[in-house]
């Protein structure tokens, strides 16, 4: 049985070392125990810092450790989809955060589960330590996506930390979309899932990679990727505010024929005009969001590149992404020379018979 590790990195070089020795410590262990082969796969998207050189460091020295590296930041989305698709061939698949707010000592926990027949094993974390404003939000924020997302449940505390079985794994890669939401894709896919919680841990080194516009950003994508009703809400809203505007027609036509005409009231006509534009502009707004995926979507660019690998991926002929392995560039230019030179052979004993 060959059990994976994926941890996608950006900027981890005060921590990636630390979480390098947690994870062998863990699994050389249980490895032995429930006799099992392992091994580590860090994906750097583009790290500014020194983390890529820590990783190429320890992939010297031990040979569990295995890492692509991008050409630039493409987002941990990116990271996380590149890390699934380089182990298809895997039994067990396990995606951690690189700074340790995952912990690793629940992996053993994880593969028993695994063990037990289930595809997905996910660790749900609890809102300890947080505080009551981050609460609130996060709170309100699931209620309004499940109630607008109508095929998948979101939990609050479920996250990327999680097993997935081999088949589990080639459902998730077959999704080829360009705006990756994980969350709600994980719980696509659906399979047998097993769920356990651990309390909230705080990281240890460094900084977050995840501020508000960030969170705010990725929140929206999950309102989006995963429904169509915000079209329809701005269908609705128009024809809402376009019977109160008839309404509103009605009852000034009838204070005319009773009155006559007064004062115009310049308040009621701004209110009116601001109401209005704002309406106009966030439902612009929603449909721009729907369109630019489109359009993100129809170029069908590359999900990331990557520059270095000290491996190859299960099957690159399913992935459209451009792997350029450092390693072997003389060797796949050799490989080419030499299918050339058999195509020329193959063609001129065609022609000689």
């Amino acid at each position: 049985m060959q059990i994976r590790v994926i941890v996608p990195c950006y900027n981890e070089g005060e921590v990636i070392v630390k979480t390098y020795e947690r994870l062998t410590e863990i699994l050389s262990k249980d490895s032995q125990n429930h006799h099992y082969d392992y091994d580590l796969l860090f994906v750097d998207d583009g790290s500014k810092d020194k983390t890529i050189n820590y990783i190429q460091e320890m992939a010297t020295k031990d040979k569990h450790v295995k890492f692509i590296s991008f050409s630039r930041n493409f987002g941990k989305e990116s990271a996380m989809i590149a890390g699934y698709q380089h182990s298809e061939n895997c039994d067990g698949v396990i995606m951690i955060d690189a700074d340790l707010q995952h912990p690793p000592e629940l992996i053993p926990q994880m593969i028993e589960g695994y063990m037990d027949g289930y595809d997905q094993v996910i660790a749900k974390r609890d809102r300890t330590g947080e505080n009551q404003s981050r609460k609130m939000m996060t709170k309100i924020y699931y209620k309004l996506i499940n109630h607008f997302v109508e095929d998948i449940k979101l939990e609050d505390g479920v996250g990327d930390f999680r097993l997935l079985s081999q088949r589990a794994v080639k459902s998730l890669t077959q999704l080829d979309e360009y705006n990756r939401f994980s969350k709600g894709l994980y719980e696509w896919i659906g399979y047998n899932t097993k769920v356990f919680s651990y309390e909230n841990v705080e990281r240890e080194d460094g900084e977050s990679k995840w501020s508000f516009s960030k969170l705010l950003n990725y929140g929206i994508d999950g309102l989006i990727s995963f429904n169509n009703k915000p079209l329809r809400a701005v269908i609705y809203l128009g024809l809402i505010v376009f019977f109160i505007s008839l309404l509103y027609i009605g009852y000034i036509s009838i204070g005319i024929m009773i009155k006559g005409v007064e004062t115009p009231g310049y308040f009621s006509t701004i209110a009116a005009i601001l109401l209005l534009g704002g309406i106009q502009l966030i439902s612009i707004g929603i449909v721009g969001e729907y369109i630019g995926r489109i359009y993100y979507e129809v170029k069908q660019r590359p999900k990331y590149i990557v520059q270095a690998s000290n491996f190859k991926c299960a099957d690159e002929t399913n992935h459209q992404n451009i792997t350029q392995d450092i390693n072997d560039d003389v060797g796949s230019s050799e490989r080419r020379k030499s299918s050339k030179i058999q195509d020329k052979k193959k063609k001129e004993l065609i022609k000689s018979r």
